[in-house]
């Protein structure tokens, strides 16, 4: 069985080498251009979550949100770890947090610009709950905590669905506001404040679970 695999993989590698990559048929630019006209964004798969597949999208946060739930649900009778061990050496601690700045820059910048560029919403949400994670292994875990709830981050991630659900309704509807010169930061309407909003909740929300697991798994 393993040389069948090994053998389907050469075949396959022989293929991106020797055939050609299929080129796009005058209908598939067409639907694509279309899609851009509509949306207002040069970034079609945006515009195709965000406008024409909305549905898809409002369910998919709002399934985010219930395991985001089920995880506390889950450990809420568990006992917590009384020690929890985090990174201590001085090399670890200094490349965790120059990963979790550099994740966070790319979560900001994928957030604000993902309609206009490959990257949106959840791409963003993932980069800022790995930057979260990456401070979470070095850092104390209730200065972790006491952060989550001085800034009331389990409340500005309800906030951030609500809103999300209420301006994905408008959308819906046919209320939309006004695209701007496409290609520009503002344009797309209402695809770059879902695509904001998006990347706020998962980046909270991956907060909330690592918070979690870090309480009644530990850490190392």
């Amino acid at each position: 069985m393993k040389w069948l695999y090994i053998a389907a993989g050469i075949v396959l590698l022989i293929k991106f080498l020797i055939l050609p990559n299929p080129t796009a048929d005058t209908l598939d630019l067409a639907i694509v251009n279309t899609v851009v006209q509509e949306s207002g964004v040069p970034n079609a798969v945006s515009g195709i979550i965000f406008r024409n597949r909305l549905y898809d999208t409002v369910f998919e946060v709002i399934v985010f949100t219930i395991a985001i739930m089920g995880a506390h649900f889950l450990l809420a009778n568990e006992q917590p770890f009384r020690t929890i061990y985090q990174f201590t050496d001085q090399p670890s601690i200094v490349l965790a947090r120059l990963g979790a700045t550099i994740a966070a820059i790319v979560g900001i910048e994928l957030a604000i610009r993902g309609h206009l560029s490959p990257g949106g919403g959840f791409a963003a949400g993932v980069a800022g709950g790995t930057a979260i994670g990456l401070i979470a292994i070095t850092s104390a875990s209730e200065w972790m905590e006491s952060i989550y709830q001085r800034w009331h981050a389990a409340t500005w991630e309800k906030i951030s669905v609500l809103v999300f659900i209420a301006l994905a309704v408008l959308t819906l509807v046919g209320i939309e506001l006004p695209h701007g010169e496409l290609g520009t930061l503002l344009s797309g309407g209402v695809v770059p404040i879902l695509n904001i909003l998006v990347a706020v909740k998962v980046a909270l929300g991956s907060w909330a679970v690592i918070l979690v697991f870090i309480r009644y798994r530990g850490l190392l």
